[in-house]
């Protein structure tokens, strides 16, 4: 009987790894999970979106679903799709990926009012962005026009989180709130209302805000009007 129970509970145990192994990451492919947008999944690991589409060949929709492998690099020979019919002795190497042109930057406005507390590439903070103090619940508004392409809190580390897409280039996000105004697919007005502020790690007000050109993280600072 114990010899019995010791085989059934090991199969159990080896089953349950199997099935967590499914849901494992690799460093060049990531499993959807339930609420992942592809904004979010290109966001934590600091990919290009339209380069995350081309390389899993997703289309202008970029439609994903849970338990869809996507791949976080890029094939060899991704750009080209077309083979030739004949061999030939002096084969060319596949041509990579063309660039996507760099659309101009918005013209950006303070998210919030408040000092930032915390600078671009220093800590604590995650050193993507900056941390803005303020008051608990007070305004926070998109910097600016552009799309909701990410609203929720399952992105770890940034609490509840907005993601706008301004251009095929530029990206905002706004941590840290205390609720969120607007959902995903929203067209957002520059200076308009999109959250309150909440707390950070530190129990304090305060908003971690972030831009993004091509998936890169920059010193929005540099990117704000002097005030």
């Amino acid at each position: 009987m114990t010899s019995r129970l010791t085989t059934l509970l090991c199969i159990a145990l080896l089953l349950s790894a199997c099935g967590g192994a499914r849901w494992q990451d690799s460093a060049d492919t990531h499993i959807v999970r339930r609420g992942e947008t592809l904004f979010s999944i290109s966001w934590r690991y600091g990919k290009d979106p339209q380069d995350v589409a081309r390389w899993n060949r997703l289309g202008n929709g970029s439609l994903i679903y849970p338990g869809q492998v996507l791949r976080l690099t890029p094939t060899a020979g991704s750009g080209s799709t077309a083979r030739s019919s004949k061999p030939s002795g002096n084969a060319s190497k596949p041509k990579p990926l063309p660039p996507i042109p760099a659309e101009p930057s918005p013209t950006w406005a303070w998210p919030t009012s408040g000092r930032i507390n915390v600078e671009f590439g220093a800590k604590p903070g995650s050193g993507t962005g900056v941390l803005i103090d303020g008051k608990s619940g007070q305004p926070i508004l998109a910097s600016a026009a552009g799309r909701v392409v990410y609203a929720g809190d399952g992105l770890i580390g940034y609490g509840k989180l907005i993601i706008l897409k301004h251009n095929n280039t530029y990206l905002s996000a706004y941590g840290y709130n205390a609720s969120l105004l607007v959902k995903e697919g929203d067209q957002i007005r520059r200076g308009q209302r999109i959250a309150t502020m909440g707390e950070g790690p530190e129990r304090k007000p305060r908003l971690h805000f972030e831009i993004r050109r091509n998936g890169q993280p920059i010193n929005p600072r540099r990117q704000l009007p002097s005030r």
